[in-house]
């Protein structure tokens, strides 16, 4: 049987375009409900079993779960930014079919990091032992780090993360849009040419923003503990979790009638090998990263493990271990596996939901520990075993949760009924239906 190249013109719109009817076209209004619900549940509901008697444990509690949601929000958020970057910066054909799907995950990056404002300005001293000036005066260790770690700071370099992350993200997304009104083939190869000359000045401040980022929100839970690999990490999930949403949005977007014919089982056998080559690599790293601390053996660092290595929380380690390495390597070796998106799809749902706990697993712990800690100091033994031995998830976990991820559906549910679902104009879009492995 002879071969016959796709071609642009051969598109079918209505497989390419999010129409009114579709639920799809919904998304935002269902995510936008979702997240209603899910911060009233957060907020509102009342504080339950040990912390109802102690208002300043339950604020920590909460303020500490509405961290967890939107750490987990950005992920998903920064996955759709550094995966646009990435393929623009090495000029990838093959991803030009599902970059407009990252478009639309990027474009919520700027709108949930609006999110993270309350915690700089007010209920942070909640979230963050640095914030009290009590514990900064009598900690050396705080005071020698109180020029960088100190609220102006913070203020100042998160309100100039969110300011580069928004021009990025919304230039990107605004330029692939309008490359598809272009006149001519001349000035859709110009909008080409814009992103690609942003990319690699993106890169450098995604991954310094991002890097700094996740050292100000989560490796400082624990400020007398440091390491410079801690945003390698982060980032490692990021690329791992995001490829795996592609899969997930693509799967279901065909069994709409979406994007059939124009993402095919070349493209899932990509995202496929990502999945695989990024579990790798985040093993790489979070194993890099215990292995010297466990090798040096110093008390300063270690105890930022041996926390996570009592009671419960050995079993969310474990947990970590082998669901986000040991499942995912093995149950993604094989070629075939990658090719079938009834497959891949799970594995890719199992991988999503390995994010959150290994935000759960990096974000919980220290809230754990300090409030032990405290408890203890007060004389309430008891409250604080139970609170270092036990993995305690309330309601508010939940609502905030739920929360975050009707926000981040809302975004990228209204982002992606604006535009086509594949950039039409791409003078390399035939290269990319045509993809093949070899």
């Amino acid at each position: 049987m002879s071969y016959h190249p796709k071609k642009v013109s051969d598109l079918d719109d209505a497989k390419i375009t999010i129409d009114s009817s579709s639920m799809w076209s919904k998304l935002w209004l269902i995510g936008a409900a979702v997240a209603v619900i899910g911060f009233i549940v957060g907020f509102v509901l009342p504080a339950q079993g040990a912390f109802a008697e102690d208002a300043e444990l339950w604020q920590s509690k909460l303020w500490t779960g509405y961290l967890n949601g939107f750490m987990f929000a950005m992920a998903l958020s920064f996955g759709g930014l550094i995966f646009v970057v990435i393929q623009h910066l090495v000029r990838a054909n093959w991803s030009i079919v599902v970059r407009r799907i990252a478009e639309s995950a990027m474009f919520a990056l700027p709108f949930v990091a609006l999110a993270g404002l309350p915690l700089l300005f007010g209920p942070g001293h909640h979230v963050f032992e640095w914030m009290h000036t009590e514990h900064v005066l009598h900690d050396p260790m705080l005071k020698a780090k109180l020029a960088y770690l100190n609220p102006a700071s913070f203020k100042a370099r998160y309100c100039f993360y969110l300011l580069l992350w928004s021009v990025v993200s919304l230039l990107l997304w605004r330029w692939s849009r309008a490359q598809d009104s272009a006149a001519d083939d001349q000035a859709a190869a110009e909008y080409s040419y814009k992103q690609r000359f942003l990319a690699p000045i993106a890169l450098v401040i995604f991954a310094l923003s991002m890097t700094f980022g996740a050292f100000d929100f989560m490796m400082s839970l624990d400020p007398h503990w440091f390491s410079t690999m801690f945003g390698v990490y982060y980032f490692a999930g990021i690329a791992l979790t995001f490829h795996s949403v592609l899969v997930i949005v693509c799967f279901f977007l065909q069994r709409g009638g979406k994007l059939v014919d124009v993402v095919t089982a070349e493209h899932y056998h990509d995202l496929g090998k990502f999945m695989f080559g990024f579990t790798v690599f985040w093993t790489y790293i979070g194993f890099s990263q215990y292995f010297l601390i466990w090798y040096a053996n110093i008390p300063e660092e270690t105890h930022w493990f041996m926390y996570r290595a009592h009671g419960q929380w050995l079993n969310v380690s474990m947990l970590i271990v082998f669901g986000r390495f040991v499942i995912p390597f093995f149950l993604l070796l094989r070629r075939g596996w990658k090719r079938n998106p009834n497959y891949l799809v799970f594995m890719a749902i199992w991988i999503v939901c390995m994010e959150f706990v290994d935000m759960f697993w990096l974000i919980q712990p220290p809230f754990a520990h300090h409030a032990s800690a405290a408890q203890e100091a007060a004389g309430h033994t008891e409250l604080a075993h139970f609170l270092s031995e036990h993995v305690v998830i309330t309601g508010a976990d939940i609502g905030f949760l739920v929360g975050f991820i009707g926000l981040f559906l809302a975004l990228f549910g209204w982002s992606l009924k604006t535009a086509k679902l594949v950039p039409i104009k791409d003078p390399r879009l035939e290269e990319s239906l045509n993809h093949e492995n070899f």
